[in-house]
């Protein structure tokens, strides 16, 4: 017998009809655990894929009866709303769904919480909640001021006037393209929640905008617009759940409970399904989740980092695997370094010339070096939250000579070539330096956007003002003509199964690697090898050794400070709240 259906047999079935469960107080895992450490600390965790799959799978089966959402605090980012939103929705075709939480925002913001919530066929809250629909702030800083009373001197250069990292150390004030590109992005997701909400909810968008403008509101009022259906606490959800769904037993109604994620599992949707199942035809899934570097990939305590030598070897591998019939490429990253991107979309056209198409999903963020990753892919989905574009460049240092002689320390770089000491922080570029770096910057310009105006089918000089470094969002991307579809990864694996010509539950989705780091356990006998750049490696601690540059580095990320890894980085990040 098949190990996976003998797995089944032993487990419990449920003697009642079946009410799934979302906790979203809990959060959601969006990357596949890096190593086996990070796996068992995720055990107990929901991942992404998890209810996706559950929920899919879900909607087809008669012994299911429907799904309950918790809401909670929601700390989930915009894209992980949009995504479990959707697959909400899908579910909610089917079966019916209720979303309900003690209140959206204690008078805070909740606006992306309630988003989420109004996915769902109905809406409760209880009667001392409120709703905090207020809207979307976004804030910014720059550093300057604080950079100069260190007597640390920023000297950061960028391709264009929306290319705005570089003003995060470099500049003094807000200028007209900083202020006008984030008042765009906040009034786009405004925009986008309240047509989706009154589409959603049937409510006219003018009277969603009003309650915009009014919230908070309480409980009472919620109700009276509409936007809520019922006020009620957690015991009077359930209670409604088996009255609505339950099957009669002493007099009683009952219902079985079960996580989506659980029920994914019990029903031969998880990881280990795949690992063996390698012979059934399938879409390979292959993560870009992090900074974008050169080299392998590196884990990091807070953040990882995605390099170009793995991410290339992953698309190698999909494409020698024949059972392997179409490509879907999740992004989450803020860019990084050119020519890493560059590699990684080579590769990309490799896999497509193979025959195989590719489909880019966009996460929470895929700007820069992460846009230029997916600009090679036959279609680039994306949310309507998503970061994405800044097609630009910006490249520097900071000079620390003074820094230094505050201290009282001494240095002295030792140069042997005239441009040894060209990114030396111990010296400001001279005009020589300034006139080469500039003129890289332009060459890099001019390269990203020839290629992406030539990957989106457009005519430079139609798309180039589209670049410039600007921030879209998934929503005003679409809008233009840089992504071909809003929705989540579940929209991009039926892209992926369409453009084989097969239904998507006819395949497998697995990733690749289907577990990189299994592969960590045996050596490679080549650079063809299967996981051969899934090794796993550690961050240095750089706060202890390594140069004055990379402790400014690691102070910077442990107080939250983004630098650039890379030309085609956004190492500013926008907090949606």
């Amino acid at each position: 017998m098949d190990p996976i259906a003998l797995l089944r047999t032993v487990r419990p079935t449920p003697q009642h009809p079946l009410v799934l469960e979302l906790d979203l107080a809990r959060g959601v895992i969006s990357q596949s655990p890096g190593h086996p450490l990070e796996a068992f600390r995720a055990r107990h965790s929901a991942s992404m894929r998890q209810i996706r799959d559950g929920l899919t799978k879900a909607a087809q089966d008669p012994k299911v009866a429907g799904l309950v959402v918790h809401i909670g605090s929601c700390p989930l980012d915009p894209a992980q709303c949009d995504e479990i939103g959707e697959l909400i929705a899908r579910f909610g075709e089917h079966k019916p769904t209720i979303a309900w939480s003690e209140t959206f925002g204690e008078l805070g913001n909740a606006t992306l919480a309630y988003r989420l919530a109004s996915f769902a066929r109905e809406i409760w809250i209880a009667p001392t909640g409120g709703l905090g629909l207020t809207g979307i702030q976004l804030a910014a800083t720059l550093l300057r001021g604080g950079l100069e009373k260190l007597d640390i001197e920023p000297q950061f250069a960028q391709r264009k006037e929306y290319k705005t990292a570089a003003d995060q150390f470099a500049a003094t004030e807000i200028t007209d393209a900083h202020r006008e590109m984030l008042q765009r992005i906040a009034d786009s997701i405004v925009d986008d929640t309240i047509t989706g909400v009154a589409a959603r909810r049937h409510l006219d968008p003018r009277a969603v905008r009003q309650a915009v403008d009014n919230s908070p509101l309480a409980a009472e009022d919620a109700l009276q617009a509409g936007l809520i259906d019922q006020l009620g606490y957690r015991d009077e959800v359930y209670a409604e759940l088996r009255r609505r769904f339950g099957e009669e037993v002493g007099g009683e109604k009952e219902i079985s409970l079960q996580y989506a994620h659980r029920y994914a599992r019990a029903h031969g949707q998880g990881r280990l399904d795949g690992l063996l199942n390698r012979n059934r035809d399938a879409i390979g899934l292959v993560e870009l989740s992090g900074a974008i570097v050169f080299g392998p990939s590196q884990p990091g305590p807070s953040s990882s980092s995605a390099g170009s030598d793995t991410i290339a070897a992953h698309l190698r591998e999909a494409a020698r695997d024949e059972h392997v019939k179409a490509v879907v490429l999740r992004i989450n990253s803020p860019g990084g370094s050119y020519i890493a991107s560059d590699t990684i979309r080579r590769e990309v056209l490799q896999l497509r010339k193979a025959g195989k198409p590719v489909i880019a999903s966009m996460g929470a963020v895929a700007a820069s070096g992460g846009y230029y990753a997916a600009m090679g892919c036959d279609a680039i989905v994306a949310n309507p939250t998503t970061l994405t574009g800044s097609i630009g460049v910006l490249a520097g240092k900071f000079v620390l000579g003074g820094l230094v002689d505050r201290l009282g320390l001494v240095r002295e770089d030792i140069l042997a070539g005239a441009n040894a000491g060209w990114f030396s922080t111990q010296t400001p570029f001279d005009e020589d330096q300034w006139a080469k770096l500039n003129e890289w910057l332009d060459t890099v310009y001019a390269d990203f956007t020839t290629k992406a105006a030539a990957d989106r089918r457009m005519p430079l000089d139609e798309f180039e003002p589209l670049a410039r470094g600007r921030v879209w969002t998934g929503a005003d991307a679409h809008a233009r003509g840089l992504v071909d579809r809003i929705g989540g990864i579940a929209t991009a694996l039926e892209m992926a199964a369409d453009r084989v010509g097969v239904r998507l539950d006819s395949l497998q989705v697995r990733g690749v690697p289907a577990l990189p780091w299994l592969e960590q356990l045996k050596p490679a006998e080549s650079s063809e090898s299967r996981g051969v750049d899934a090794t796993m490696t550690f961050p240095r601690e750089r706060l202890l050794t390594g140069s004055p540059e990379d402790r400014l580095t690691a102070l910077a990320e442990f107080v939250g400070i983004g630098l650039p890894h890379g030309v085609l980085a956004l190492p500013w990040q926008l907090t949606i709240r």
